[in-house]
């Protein structure tokens, strides 16, 4: 079933508290236990949208794409594959309110965002 799923910014030595201005939208299709069901990705994938928000930028557009080394990336429109944000052990996370996962964004540098809402 596709679901929206909002992460925001944990705590990072620059944000303590974390941050509700920093962090994605995106849609993907979730197994009822919160895990990415790739069968239906593959079917789904033009519907697979990401925002990227960050408080000061313009919010970023793309999608969630399955690389070729197996691993899942944000992909941003107008963009080419080398700007990528991989997110590790993406299929394995379970995308449930209180979760945490962790996104290398375009600095290099990889940062832990909390999952915040499903829907």
């Amino acid at each position: 079933m596709m679901r929206n799923v909002r992460l925001e910014l944990a705590r990072t030595p620059d944000f303590p508290e974390g941050s509700s201005a920093h962090g994605y939208e995106f849609t993907a299709p979730l197994h009822p236990d919160g895990t990415l069901d790739e069968e239906a990705w593959k079917a789904e994938r033009q519907a697979c949208k990401v925002r990227r928000f960050w408080a000061g930028d313009e919010d970023e557009h793309g999608r969630l794409v399955h690389a070729r080394n197996k691993s899942w990336a944000f992909h941003y429109d107008g963009t080419d594959s080398d700007h990528d944000e991989p997110i590790f052990r993406f299929d394995r996370h379970r995308f449930v309110e209180g979760e945490y996962v962790s996104i290398t964004e375009h600095d290099g540098v990889q940062r832990t965002f909390r999952v915040i809402r499903v829907r």
